[in-house]
């Protein structure tokens, strides 16, 4: 057995805990391993159910949270993914490890150097940028899920227009301090929203979205 296998074990008890029925999900984050992806510091509560810190003012969200998320997104192998906030790159890895073809944008050129790093040794194939999130990636639109991993005052609009019919978005929406999560689907020129409480996010930072 490798480090930390029995710990990721029981993370994955947590999540079925708290809801989490998705297998593809829960078999992707079984198989990641979380503690690559976080500060070194930190590496002994890696599989603790909470957001850790990664520099940046960033975090590593909560793995409910990413649980969450992704189930949200309802992804299947194929399915063409944009990610808002790469990060660590762990939320992208959980995608690209479902079979997803994932597209993921991060500001902080630091964390997306570390992220690129970590999808090359994990032999993950996921195309990235530095920019603003808010605007989108037009050019591999439309998109058949997009997820946002940081609170917005409202959904960019470019986020919508780069969904394709039937798409889904998951993203936080409200003030800096709390926000609700919007799950998305477009049903041709209307977004259908479903709303969850009680998740907080670091701020979306970029041109259609806090500035």
């Amino acid at each position: 057995m490798g480090r930390f296998d029995t710990e990721r074990k029981e993370l994955i008890e947590i999540l079925k805990e708290k809801g989490i029925t998705d297998q593809n999900v829960l078999t992707a984050m079984g198989k990641i391993e979380r503690h690559l992806f976080v500060d070194p510091m930190f590496i002994n509560r890696a599989y603790e159910d909470n957001a850790l810190p990664i520099g940046s003012e960033q975090t590593i969200s909560q793995p409910y949270t990413v649980a969450f998320m992704t189930q949200a997104l309802k992804p299947v192998k194929g399915m063409k993914v944009l990610e808002l906030g790469t990060g660590s790159g762990y939320q992208a890895a959980v995608l690209a490890s479902i079979g997803c073809r994932v597209f993921t944008i991060e500001r902080h050129l630091s964390l997306l150097i570390n992220a690129r790093k970590m999808f090359d040794a994990q032999h993950l194939t996921i195309a990235s940028k530095g920019g603003d999130g808010s605007i989108g990636w037009s050019e591999h639109a439309p998109y058949d899920g997009i997820i946002v991993t940081a609170g917005a005052p409202s959904i960019p609009e470019p986020l919508v227009n780069q969904l394709a019919d039937g798409g889904r978005i998951v993203i936080p929406v409200g003030d800096r301090d709390s926000q609700q999560l919007v799950i998305g689907t477009r049903v041709k020129d209307s977004l259908l929203k479903e709303i969850v409480e009680g998740f907080k996010f670091v701020p979306l930072i970029g041109k259609n979205a806090w500035n």
